[in-house]
């Protein structure tokens, strides 16, 4: 029997996921095998001894302490792409709004609401919000990752220019990107002939403000920046003085703060990206079938922390071992079952910067003390068996 303690509103339908009769779900769980979890914050949370995972419903970690997972042996698992559509949609979305002056029209109708005879004043005033279209215009994408690679075909499809910039797009990704989409060698490149720029990159150390002054005056007068990754992408400063000086036209945002929210050219969306009851599901869904397999069968699929490993069960018994990325582990690891006389039918090693992740399928019962000799090897962070078949 399995613990899974959920720290947020789950759908129902990821929690169907884990089966009645092998597992505890709730948020009244106590020291749980693992942990599932949308926004809440658990940098201050104390760990339980028995925690072996924390799946985020989500592709953000910002809120989860991932170097102290690691370090404890917690396998931290997102949901890359399960909200990707959702987003998706609202970019473009966010496009044509900042486009059309949808947004101020609507508000001075509203406002104007009680005018005698609106629909003659209306038609008198409209041209204050005619705008411009995005057809033929062009749209820089930083970041092609599933969402930036759904929103440049998107742009792609209804007549824009689309520039793309990531130095790391994965083989996966490059594969679903249309052939319209053209390159840009470094961000400056991109920065200096959009109309429209769309970022889609995770918040680290080096893409922290990376859209600062020196790029916003790069671009052209007047151009759009739509925002729906992270707030801190943007240096707020030199955004403002940018906005008022009219060099940059407007920002959308989907993280509005007290700083930049009642600036004229600021269009704020209250974090709507991924609120969508479809993405809400995909990622509660894909969050907890990572978690069970992960629990049941030792494979890590989308960890944040540790590689993705996979192997299809071959034996009764499988041992999984993480430890330190260090010459001579797996030979270590093999000459401890060897003494043991066990033979391995299956075993597969990978490897993420300074950690790997070992999947071992061996042939009977592991006898008493292997384990703790596993424990022992130094560089070792953890060792599970689980029964396969």
């Amino acid at each position: 029997m399995f613990t899974i303690q959920t720290l947020n509103k789950i759908s129902p339908l990821g929690l169907a996921v884990f089966p009645a009769d092998l597992y505890t779900v709730g948020d009244d769980v106590a020291d749980p095998d693992a942990i599932l979890v949308r926004s809440a914050a658990l940098h201050d949370l104390q760990f339980g001894p028995n925690l072996k995972a924390i799946a985020r419903a989500g592709a953000g970690v910002n809120n989860i302490p991932i170097d102290r997972c690691s370090e404890s042996g917690i396998v931290v698992f997102n949901t890359p792409g399960a909200n990707a559509n959702s987003v998706k949609e609202l970019v473009i979305a966010a496009l044509l709004l900042s486009a059309r002056d949808i947004q101020q029209g609507m508000q001075w109708v509203r406002d104007n609401a009680a005018t005698p005879d609106l629909a003659k004043v209306v038609e008198k005033e409209k041209s204050r919000f005619a705008g411009t279209e995005i057809l033929g215009k062009t749209l820089g994408v930083v970041g092609l990752g599933a969402i930036g690679v759904l929103v440049s075909n998107a742009a792609a499809s209804l007549g824009m220019r689309v520039i793309g910039y990531d130095p790391f797009i994965s083989v996966a990704s490059a594969w679903d990107l249309s052939r319209q989409i053209e390159r840009a060698q470094s961000l400056d490149h991109l920065l200096g002939q959009c109309d429209y720029v769309t970022l889609h990159v995770p918040l680290n150390d080096q893409t922290k403000n990376m859209i600062d002054a020196a790029g916003l005056a790069k671009m052209k007068q007047g151009a759009t920046i739509l925002n729906f990754a992270r707030g801190g992408l943007v240096d707020e400063d030199a955004l403002l003085a940018s906005l008022s000086s009219g060099q940059t036209g407007r920002y959308v945002t989907d993280f509005p703060n007290e700083k930049i929210a009642s600036h004229e050219h600021v269009l704020g969306i209250p974090h709507l990206g991924a609120s969508t009851e479809e993405a809400e599901d995909n990622c509660a869904v894909m969050a907890s079938r990572q978690l069970r397999e992960y629990l049941e069968n030792g494979t890590l699929t989308n960890s944040v922390n540790y590689p993705d490993c996979m192997l299809a069960g071959t034996a009764p018994k499988r041992i999984v071992v993480a430890n330190r990325n260090i010459p001579n582990m797996v030979g270590q690891i093999t000459t401890i079952l060897a003494g043991h006389s066990i033979n391995i039918l299956d075993l597969l090693n990978r490897h993420r910067g300074d950690l790997a992740y070992n999947i071992i399928d061996i042939e009977g019962d592991l006898p008493p003390g292997a384990i703790e000799q596993l424990n022992a090897i130094d560089g070792v962070i953890f060792v599970r068996t689980i029964p396969t078949l």
